[in-house]
């Protein structure tokens, strides 16, 4: 069965914000093991540009590969 684009964005973004806490998460963590010393606020705001980019690889690829598919 085919997916459909929306499909497709829901599950990209679905991935993505689960990501995004995880990624916030472990950059508290480890970067001061890197001797990275950052604020919350520019961890919240590195993750939402990472976030943004992992939003259109994601559905960037899934559409490829649907392609590829058919």
């Amino acid at each position: 069965m085919k997916q459909s684009r929306l499909m497709s964005l829901v599950e990209s973004l679905a991935n993505v914000i689960v990501g995004y806490g995880v990624a916030v998460i472990m950059q508290l963590l480890i970067f001061p093991i890197f001797g990275l010393r950052t604020t919350l606020a520019q961890n919240l705001k590195m993750g939402s540009i990472f976030t943004v980019v992992s939003i259109a690889r994601s559905f960037a690829l899934r559409r490829m590969f649907e392609a590829i598919r058919h």
